[in-house]
């Protein structure tokens, strides 16, 4: 089972910090400490000591490495169990380059909310060759979309629309939260980075490995994204992109969900280019504008857009294939927001008094908003908290938000 796999890159766009000798960030990080040995293996106990400042007792934690759950070029993801709560952890195992901050810790650090991964603690470890690995205690959640997806395609069957409802929407949440809250752009989101938990059906957006605060008039890498859900700026080279990119792979997730199958698999960077002009058809002079100014004199062979009520099958409810078409757009400013997708008439079914999973069960908590919502209008704000739940809290809506 892959809990945390990455893609095939990892840029590091490094920030450089200053650091003591052999030891960097260890004395101003509260929750790290150094751990001898080659930190955690399958069947290897490996104990660190966390607390010590501002008055609270230091404790010491220890985990047992069970087994390893993702591989990739980053390192590596094991499941573990600290051997003093009995609670199941994912530990992901990074080489540390001495000379950097680690951005992936420093941004989880900056986020908590019900759709992303939760940041429990972090600890570095050393091996007798001198490496320095940091280790990331994340709470272990049991299966990822791509493996759920996989389980409905092995028994020929599509994924439950209501199910398509619940996961899309968490998806949109979490991805609301990291672009307003902390800023951060995520860059790989992809089905396998999007866990999920079998029994409560609650959805967490995962590895941030790739994940940035992207600056106006800053460039970034282009070369980011697994294919399959790379916007088509990145393929364009843009470097000066928004967040709209992950709406872009938000988009394609939710079509592959609805056809049990990718729907643009190219399998090269142009042939993912052409895969795109196959359905949205040959973008205009104005299009290819918007996703890199610096493209504009190149010719495209004309291809109509195919029409997107037939790249479903005749049965799919049009608010499906109206929330796709708003969200795998060319032009990046027109791809609507995350939050904007929460409020889309597709997911009115979450939003009625009595709506419950398949199986009886409560939906996991779907409308306890926090600070995604500072910046939102009256009106999208009264669209996403049902009339049933503002009853329920007393919770008045017509003064602007933030007020």
């Amino acid at each position: 089972m892959a809990l945390l796999p990455l893609g095939p890159h990892r840029a590091p766009e490094p920030k450089p910090m200053t650091i003591a000798p052999r030891r960097p960030e260890m004395a101003e990080d509260k929750e790290a400490s150094v751990v001898e040995g080659n930190g955690p293996a399958t069947g290897h106990i490996i104990s660190t000591t966390i607390g010590g400042k501002n008055g609270e007792s230091k404790r010491t934690i220890s985990y047992m490495a069970e087994r390893v759950v993702g591989t990739g070029s980053f390192g590596v993801v094991f499941q573990a169990k600290c051997l003093e709560t009995g609670e199941t952890v994912a530990i992901k195992k990074v080489l540390q380059d001495r000379r950097y901050k680690n951005r992936e810790l420093q941004l989880m650090r900056s986020m908590d909310h019900p759709n992303v991964i939760s940041l429990k603690h972090c600890f570095f470890s050393t091996t007798n060759r001198d490496e320095l690995f940091l280790n990331l205690v994340m709470e272990y959640v049991p299966e990822t979309l791509f493996r759920v997806l996989k389980h409905y395609s092995n028994v020929n069957q599509r994924m439950p629309l209501i199910y398509v409802k619940l996961y899309m929407y968490q998806i949109f949440r979490g991805l609301a939260y990291i672009h307003t809250v902390p800023g951060v752009c995520h860059r790989d989101v992809k089905p396998q980075n999007l866990l999920v938990d079998p029994l409560t059906h609650q959805v967490k957006l995962c590895d941030f490995g790739s994940a940035k605060v992207l600056v106006k008039g800053e460039g970034n890498i282009s070369y980011i994204c697994s294919r399959y859900y790379r916007a088509p700026e990145l393929i364009f080279g843009a470097t000066e992109y928004t967040a709209s990119i992950d709406i872009w792979s938000a988009g394609c997730v939710l079509a592959e969900l609805l056809l049990g199958q990718p729907l643009f698999p190219g399998e090269s960077s142009v042939d993912q280019l052409v895969e795109i002009i196959k359905v949205l058809g040959t973008p205009t002079r104005e299009e290819i504008r918007c996703m890199n100014p610096n493209y504009t004199e190149f010719r495209f062979p004309q291809i109509k857009a195919h029409p997107w009520h037939k790249v479903f099958h005749k049965r799919m409810p049009p608010e499906a294939i109206d929330l796709a078409s708003r969200l795998l757009q060319y032009s990046p400013n027109l791809r609507c927001t995350a939050l904007e997708a929460c409020a889309h008439p597709f997911f009115d079914e979450l939003r009625e008094p009595n709506a419950r999973l398949p199986s009886g069960r409560p939906f996991p908590p779907l409308f306890n908003f926090k600070q995604e919502l500072v910046d939102a209008s009256p009106e999208l704000i009264n669209k996403l908290i049902p009339e049933h739940v503002k009853r329920q809290y007393g919770l008045n809506f017509t003064r602007p938000a933030g007020t």
